[in-house]
């Protein structure tokens, strides 16, 4: 179609150049008239630079499988296309999205060279300008991405290592204590046997060790209140049968599940004094021995269980792309950030048990709660540093709904359409890059086709994740629960 060069003037991109410079334009480029359907496909050789004339245009971006629609429009001027093609960076430029049109749309059409020779001549600081820009910015979001990523890891590192230490270090006080105990529990038994006639004793202390040793395994948890009534009672026996220091020993009988008529047993097979206060420190160290024994076990279980939320957090060894329980990876999350979260934040789970499993990328939506209780936390702590963190959720018509709560001062009205804006931040310098609510966003729009939302007050913000609860592409993704072992 002829290039009109008064028309192209009245497109703001071209408003201020010249006359001949318009002529120049024309010279170049062309007008052409595109019927409904795609313009030019992303991934293409950026070949054109397209400013539209009259019509509707739509852009959308390829996310997986889908393309998913990023803005449309039918404002005179809009461009798109080789937008880039100024760059002097050798390299060759691609389209970055798609576009088509949804009714017969007209666009002046001027080639990339065209395009970058013309910037170069008429625009030359302009352009030092714009490259500079570009590229700056490119290396700058790089950084602050590696930044981000740094950050988390170290935050989510020193977690980890805090949960670790408490149960090893009580392993390895256990495994001290356990060492001297049995030591000792080696000592009195040797004195016990070494009577010409405590033959018959001997055998019977040691079946009563067994069965005490199975009662410890099966003691009941008591009040306060019941354990210093039955060390009352031990205490009183032990000093009646003339064993010193029973109020020490009391304690860890009542703590095994041993009362008085157990150790009556003891009487019942020893007959002098001082076997039998060997014996009764014997079996004191018995049931010490196994109530260390449970601690180890305990704490050794701890770090598995560490270990294990972990892999579940970073999705070791696991497809990217698979079916999930939610709660599982919400709770690996919390585990791995309650040394950040700290005591002072009360963590309260309103989980939907019935939720289905879902299509995802958990190792990225572990990304996605891990920025979001981060804020909720900071959010806390900027109000005095109590407060609830609520996580919920629930299926709200055909999708999930993972919603995280906090009590904090809520976040302004005027700066809430921001929020997830690249580098827009509320945190002071140095503790905010901008980039994990955009991540977040992106990662649960783009990535897997569902909203982030957030509403707030004072007291009272919520961001909710909304996730469709069945795949966009039937068959992408089996279920590991549901395969043969």
């Amino acid at each position: 179609m002829p290039c009109d060069a008064e028309e192209i003037s009245s497109l703001f991109l071209f408003e201020k150049l010249s006359a001949e410079q318009l002529g120049m334009l024309c010279a170049a480029g062309r007008v052409e008239l595109f019927d409904p359907g795609p313009v030019f496909t992303e991934g293409d050789p950026a070949a054109c630079f397209y400013v539209m004339i009259e019509g509707t245009v739509v852009m959308s971006r390829r996310v997986g499988s889908d393309d998913i629609e990023v803005s449309r429009t039918s404002q005179q001027g809009v461009y798109a296309g080789a937008v880039m093609a100024y760059l002097g960076d050798g390299k060759p430029q691609r389209y970055v999205n798609s576009l088509r049109v949804s009714e017969p749309t007209r666009f002046f059409v001027l080639p990339a060279e065209a395009f970058a020779n013309f910037m170069h001549e008429w625009f030359p600081m302009a352009v030092h300008l714009l490259e500079g820009l570009a590229l700056g910015s490119q290396t700058f979001q790089r950084a602050v991405g590696q930044r981000e990523r740094l950050l988390a890891l170290g935050s989510l590192s020193a977690g980890l290592t805090h949960e670790l230490n408490n149960p090893a270090a009580a392993a390895v006080r256990a495994t001290a204590s356990l060492r001297d105990r049995v030591a000792h529990m080696r000592n009195k038994l040797g004195v016990i046997a070494s009577g010409p006639d405590h033959g018959d004793a001997l055998k019977a202390l040691v079946d009563l060790q067994e069965r005490t040793a199975e009662r410890v395994s099966k003691a009941p948890a008591l009040s306060p209140l019941e354990a210093s009534d039955r060390e009352d009672v031990l205490s009183d026996w032990l000093d009646d049968h003339g064993v010193p220091n029973g109020w020490q020993i009391a304690p860890t009988f009542v703590q095994g599940g041993i009362d008085a008529d157990w150790l009556e047993q003891i009487v019942t097979v020893v007959d002098e004094q001082e076997i039998l206060q060997i014996a009764v420190e014997w079996l004191t160290y018995t049931v010490e021995t196994e109530l260390l024994m449970s601690e180890i076990e305990d704490s050794t279980t701890r770090i598995s269980h560490l270990v294990d939320a972990a892999k579940q957090y970073s999705q070791l060894d696991r497809a990217p792309y698979q079916v999930t329980d939610v709660h599982e990876l919400l709770d690996s999350t919390l585990l791995m950030l309650s040394g950040k979260i700290g005591p002072q934040v009360k963590v309260v789970k309103e989980y939907d048990r019935s939720v289905p499993r879902i299509p995802a990328y958990p190792a990225e939506l572990n990304q996605v709660w891990t920025n979001l209780i981060d804020n909720a936390v900071f959010a806390i702590n900027s109000a005095g540093g109590e407060g609830t963190l609520t996580v919920r959720t629930a299926v709200v018509h055909d999708r999930l709904l993972v919603e995280f709560r906090d009590t904090g001062p809520g976040v302004p009205a005027e700066i809430l359409g921001r929020i997830f804006d690249p580098f827009f931040t509320t945190k002071p310098v140095g503790e905010g890059t901008g980039l994990g609510l955009d991540i977040s966003w992106r990662i649960v729009v783009n990535k897997h086709h569902g909203d982030l939302k957030v509403e707030s007050v004072p007291g009272d913000t919520r961001f909710q994740v909304l996730l469709p609860l069945t795949a966009t592409a039937p068959g992408t993704v089996s279920d590991p629960a549901q395969e043969p072992s």
